[in-house]
């Protein structure tokens, strides 16, 4: 099919990274751009969307502000236009109602008349003779097939939730990943005994609301984490500064087993656990432990689920082994939530160009400075990356903070020119070696920027990836 629309960039999925981008595209200038997502409308995490739950962010940490707060799109924008402004003032909160900001991204997201919903891509594939991406994408009201030609494309699928192996071909209505828990909720009721599996964030919320209900239903309650501990998230100020662009350029420039080993050992800094949910239920605990009973639950972390199996009308056996002892043991119960996280989905709309992507020895996108894949010289477009990149960028990639600098980052390299301007340096932490001794040294990273001042790194350090 002969493309009927050409566009500077198309950006494949709507969450608030590509989002962030189309929001920040729209104060860009004459760039024309098309984003399409294949669910019917903007939803962020839906299954969690617990009543009184907060983001993890700062409202600051919105899609636009941390690089352009007077933009249309910024969230206190949004408050205006409801007419909230008033009430956010006297509620002095600075980390806002997840509900609220899922609405404050639905606002922008049906605003924007580069924003497409219900529009399935099928393939991306590059014309030589062009110089152009063809995305093909099929209306699923319509069912009608269509194509646009795009001189760069943007990849922002997000991620699916991740099952352990141990229960692969069992999730339905008696085991539910946490993306489903408010959808599953009600199926839980007649439950006798409850097993959560994972902690972070979303297990310790939905432990929490589990445990609320538990007189009214009379539930067992379990829950069992691989981590060491129900640990609190690393939220000190200096500790934040991880979610700086200055850590991210530093990480980068790391040996690829440094970083394959740092990720996992700084699961506090985005595994964790806020410390208001943590007393939360530590004091719902004590309460109910009043007069001497202690409260019908189990708290178990340095447990790993290594099988489940159906035991008929009983629900099912868990073999589980705690890790630092070495033993199994099992469960029985006749419930399970899996708080089990998230994995990168996978773009199989890229099959006819995979051939031309620049794969890391894991199967991975090699991902430069600027969020631009890896390609063959031949394709002279580009393929960008919104958080598929936390192997090579680091904790960072996921986290809401480094949005909108990002898309930032993504429209001046696109543009080849400073768009949005962006700091130099944003974290008082020297990342590397300090700015003094390395310039004594003469030490030079990649690219020209010294060790100790990742946050000034070109835009273009080196070869991509």
């Amino acid at each position: 099919m002969r493309p009927v629309t050409e566009y500077d960039l198309v950006g494949i999925g709507i969450g608030p990274f590509n989002l962030a981008l189309a929001a920040l595209a729209d104060g860009a200038g004459r760039t024309r751009t098309l984003f399409v997502e294949q669910s019917e409308r903007f939803s962020w995490h839906p299954g969690m969307l617990l009543e009184g739950t907060v983001l993890q962010v700062p409202f600051l940490a919105d899609l636009v502000s941390l690089v352009d707060p007077t933009s249309r799109w910024s969230f206190l924008n949004y408050l205006r236009e409801h007419a909230r402004l008033f009430p956010f003032y006297f509620a002095e909160r600075f980390h806002v109602p997840r509900q609220e900001y899922d609405h404050y991204c639905r606002w922008v997201a049906e605003s924007l008349p580069s924003c497409r919903f219900g529009s399935h891509v099928e393939e991306v594939s590059w014309n030589a003779e062009t110089e152009r991406f063809l995305v093909g994408y099929r209306d699923l009201a319509s069912g009608e097939r269509r194509t646009v030609a795009a001189g760069n494309v943007v990849i922002g699928v997000g991620t699916a939730p991740a099952t352990p192996s141990a229960f692969h071909g069992l999730v339905g209505e008696d085991i539910v990943h946490s993306s489903r828990y408010l959808d599953s909720r009600s199926l839980l009721h007649d439950a006798r005994d409850i097993t959560l599996v994972g902690s972070g964030q979303s297990g310790a919320e939905i432990f929490l609301d589990l445990l609320r209900e538990q007189p009214a239903h009379g539930w067992r309650l379990r829950w069992l984490a691989r981590t060491p501990a129900f640990a609190p998230m690393e939220y000190s100020k200096l500790g934040l500064e991880h979610f700086t662009p200055d850590y991210t350029a530093y990480f980068r420039h790391l040996p690829a087993e440094t970083r394959a080993r740092l990720v996992p050992e700084q699961w506090q800094l985005y595994k964790a656990i806020s410390d208001e949910t943590i007393s939360d239920i530590y004091d719902l605990l004590y309460e109910r432990g009043v007069g001497g009973q202690w409260p019908d639950v189990t708290l178990a972390p340095n447990v790993e689920v290594i099988a489940a199996t159906p035991a008929g009308s009983s629900g099912y056996e868990l073999l589980c082994r705690q890790r630092e002892q070495q033993r199994d043991f099992t469960v029985s119960t006749d419930r399970v939530v899996l708080a089990t996280g998230y994995a990168p989905r996978d773009a199989e709309f890229l099959r006819p160009v995979r051939h031309l992507i620049d794969w890391d020895e894991h199967g991975r996108y090699r991902v430069d400075g600027d969020y631009r894949v890896g390609l063959d010289p031949q394709v002279t477009g580009g393929l960008y990356v919104q958080n598929a990149e936390m192997h090579s960028h680091g904790v960072g990639a996921p986290d809401l903070t480094l949005g909108a600098w990002r898309a930032a980052r993504i429209l001046n390299d696109l543009a080849d020119r400073p768009v949005y301007s962006l700091p130099e340096r944003a974290a008082f932490t020297t990342f590397g070696i300090p700015h003094d001794a390395a310039e004594a040294a003469g030490a030079r990273e990649p690219g020209g920027a010294t060790a100790g001042n990742a946050g000034a790194a070109t835009r273009r350090a080196g070869a991509r990836g």
